[in-house]
C-alpha cells in the first residue's frame, strides 16, 4: 500500500516533469520518483550524478517508506535539506563501494610496442600511460549480483577498464578506445573480459545501455561492440571466440535497425538509414538539475521532447554540441533547449554501421558462411549508395549530416564530415580525396594542438575550442589508409600535433584528460555540465595506438607542419579574417 503512496504523491509533486512514455527503469529512486526530485533539486551534491551513484543501506521499498513518513511530516511534503543529509546518511553509502580493489593480472611492466617508439622521452611517457591501466581496472562485488535492488550499477561478469573522474562504471564506446590501448599493452585477457560484459549485456537487453547503470537502461551509444571483436580477433585470430561473440552481435545489429532507423525517399527512391532516438520523456537522472532547469518557461509537450532528445544526444557521445541544433527555423542553429538530435540522420553513426555491415560478412566468411556474408555486404552497399544519395555533398566533397526536418543537409564543419573515410565506406576513390580537400579548406587545420569538434562556439564541451580522442583517432586513421602521400602527411602532422598535446599536458598536470583545447599547449578542454575529468580510458588508448603506428617519426619536441599544409592554413586563416 505504501508504494501506491509514495507514487500518487511522486505523481503530484512531479506534475511538472510527467510523461506519456514508460518510466527509464524500474527504481523509484534512481530514475524517478520523489526521493529523486527532492534530493536533485536540493542540490546538495556538486554532481547530480553523486546521488544516483550511492548504494542503497536497505530495501528498496523500506527507503521509499521511511522518506514518505519523512516527507509527510514535512511542509508542502518538501523535505528540508537538513532533513535529506540526515535520510541520505541512515540509507545511503557513497558511491564506490560496488566495487572490490582489482589489478588487472595480466599487466606487465614491457609490453613490445615501447620498444617501437623512437623518441625516448614518448616511450617514457608511453610507459607511464601503460601504467595508468591499473588505477582504472574495476571489478564489481558479488553483492551487485546477488542484490541488484541495492544497487544502479548493472551487474556484469568480468572486471573492466573504466574511463575515470566521475565516470565510475563501464562505457560502451569508450571501450572501444579502451580495448585497442589493452591490446597493445598484452592484456588480451581483460581485453577479453571486457568483450564478454557488452556480449552479457546484449544478451540481457537487445543491446548496450550508455553505461554501466540502470538509469542508461533506455539508451545506447555509437554501436563499436563488432569492432571491438574485430580488434580482438585480429590479435588472437580466435575463431571459436568470433562464433561464439556473433549471435550477440547479430543482435544487437537488428535493434539498431529495428530501433534507430528511417527511411528517407530522395529523387523518388527510399533509403533507409540510422539516427539516435530515446523514448523517454523526463530528466536525465544523472543531470537532473540541468535538464529541468534547461527546460522552465516551456510547454509539457515540449520538455518531453527536449529531454527525448538530450537522452539521445546522449546516446550519440556527443553530449552536447550544436551539431544538433535545429531551431525554429529549421536551421542548425539555436541553443541546447533546440537540441533535435533525433531529428538528424549522423554521417558517423552510419558509418560505422556501414563498417559494421562489412565486418559482420568477413566474419561470416571467415566461419563459412558465404549465403550469410553475401547479405551484409548487400546491407552494407545499400547503405553506401544511401549516404552517397543523402549525405554526400560532391561540390563541398563531404558527408554532411541529414535534416529530416527540412530535408536538407547541414553544412557546417564537424570531423564526423569525413567518418566515412575511417570507415572505408565509399564507392569511388576520387571521394575520399575530395574530402581531404574538404578538410584543407575548412579551416579545422589551422589549429595547433588537434582538430576542433566544430568551429563552433557553443559553450557545450563537443564544439570549438574542444578537440576529443575518438575524433582525432577516426580522422587520423581514415587519412592514413589513403594511397596518397598527401593524405598520409596529413595523418601524421594531426598524430604528431596530438601527441604534443597530449604529452605537454602530462608534463604539466602529470595527468590524461578526457578532451583538450586546440589553442593552448597542453590545456585541458572545457565547458558543458561537468568540469574535465582525468583518468582517462579513451585518451590513453588514443595515445598508445597513435604511438604505435607512428612511433618512429614522433617527437616530443614541438610539432612541425608540413609544406603541403601551410598553404591551405594560410587561406583558412586569410578567409576567418574577412
Amino acid at each position: 500500500m505504501h508504494r501506491l503512496i509514495v507514487f500518487c504523491f511522486s505523481f503530484a509533486l512531479l506534475a511538472s516533469v510527467k510523461s506519456v512514455f514508460p518510466p527509464p527503469c524500474d527504481s523509484e529512486i534512481y530514475c524517478n520518483g520523489s526521493i529523486l526530485h527532492q534530493v536533485q533539486t536540493a542540490k546538495l551534491f556538486d554532481d547530480d550524478k553523486y546521488f544516483v551513484d550511492m548504494k542503497l543501506k536497505a530495501k528498496p521499498d523500506d527507503v521509499l517508506l521511511a522518506f514518505h513518513n519523512l516527507s509527510s511530516k514535512s511542509p508542502h511534503f518538501i523535505v528540508p535539506p537538513a532533513k535529506l543529509r540526515e535520510f541520505l546518511d541512515a540509507y545511503f553509502e557513497k558511491p564506490g563501494t560496488e566495487f572490490d580493489t582489482w589489478t588487472p593480472p595480466d599487466w606487465h611492466d614491457k609490453p613490445k610496442f615501447l620498444g617501437r617508439i623512437a623518441d625516448q622521452k614518448l616511450r617514457d611517457w608511453a610507459g607511464k600511460i601503460h601504467n595508468l591501466w591499473k588505477p582504472l581496472g574495476r571489478k564489481i562485488r558479488a553483492s551487485v549480483k546477488d542484490h541488484p535492488e541495492l544497487y544502479s550499477q548493472i551487474y556484469t561478469p568480468h572486471p573492466f577498464v573504466v574511463p575515470g573522474g566521475r565516470f565510475r562504471e563501464l562505457y560502451y564506446w569508450d571501450s572501444y578506445w579502451v580495448i585497442n590501448g589493452l591490446l597493445l599493452s598484452e592484456m588480451t585477457d581483460t581485453a577479453y573480459g571486457m568483450i564478454q560484459n557488452f556480449l552479457y549485456l546484449v544478451n540481457r537487453y537487445g543491446f548496450i545501455p550508455n553505461g554501466g547503470r540502470i538509469y542508461y537502461e533506455r539508451r545506447s551509444q555509437p554501436p563499436f561492440l563488432t569492432q571491438m571483436v574485430e580488434s580482438y580477433y585480429q590479435v588472437t585470430k580466435d575463431k571459436d571466440f568470433l562464433r561464439a561473440a556473433l549471435p550477440a552481435l547479430e543482435k544487437e545489429y537488428r535493434f539498431w535497425m529495428q530501433n534507430r532507423s528511417m527511411a528517407v525517399t530522395i529523387n523518388g527512391t527510399k533509403h533507409v538509414l540510422n539516427r539516435y532516438h530515446v523514448q523517454v520523456g523526463l530528466p536525465r537522472p544523472e543531470s537532473y538539475t540541468d535538464d529541468l532547469e534547461l527546460v522552465e518557461g516551456l510547454t509539457e509537450d515540449r520538455k518531453e521532447q527536449v529531454w527525448m532528445d538530450l537522452k539521445a544526444g546522449a546516446e550519440s557521445g556527443w553530449d552536447f554540441t550544436s551539431r544538433w541544433y535545429i531551431d525554429g527555423d529549421g536551421r542548425n542553429n539555436g541553443t541546447l533547449r533546440d537540441t533535435r538530435t533525433s531529428q538528424i540522420l549522423p554521417t558517423d553513426l552510419n558509418a560505422l554501421l556501414c563498417l559494421n555491415e562489412k565486418t559482420l560478412a568477413s566474419f561470416h566468411r571467415i566461419l563459412g558462411d558465404g549465403d550469410s556474408a553475401a547479405s551484409y555486404d548487400q546491407a552494407a552497399a545499400r547503405r553506401q549508395g544511401a549516404m552517397e544519395s543523402v549525405m554526400w555533398d560532391a561540390e563541398r566533397g563531404a558527408w554532411f549530416d541529414y535534416n529530416m526536418m527540412t530535408h536538407s543537409k547541414h553544412s557546417e564543419f564537424y570531423p564526423s564530415n569525413l567518418a566515412p573515410v575511417w570507415a572505408q565506406c565509399y564507392s569511388r576513390p576520387e571521394m575520399a580525396e575530395k574530402a581531404v580537400q574538404y578538410l584543407k579548406g575548412s579551416g579545422a587545420l589551422q589549429f595547433p594542438n588537434g582538430v576542433p569538434t566544430s568551429l563552433r562556439e557553443s559553450g557545450q564541451q563537443w564544439d570549438y575550442p574542444n578537440a576529443w580522442p575518438p575524433s582525432q583517432h577516426m580522422l587520423i586513421s581514415g587519412l592514413s589508409k589513403l594511397p596518397s602521400e598527401d593524405a598520409k602527411q596529413l595523418a601524421f602532422d594531426l598524430a604528431q600535433r596530438w601527441i604534443k598535446t597530449n604529452w605537454l599536458a602530462y608534463m604539466k598536470y602529470d595527468a590524461m584528460f578526457e578532451k583538450y583545447d586546440v589553442n593552448g599547449d597542453g590545456k585541458p578542454g572545457g565547458g558543458g555540465e561537468y568540469e574535465v575529468q582525468l583518468g582517462f580510458g579513451w585518451t590513453n588508448g588514443v595515445a598508445l595506438q597513435l604511438l604505435d603506428q607512428f612511433g618512429e617519426t614522433l617527437t616530443a619536441r614541438s610539432g612541425r607542419v608540413s609544406s603541403g599544409l601551410l598553404l591551405p592554413l594560410v587561406i583558412s586563416a586569410t578567409l576567418m579574417l574577412q
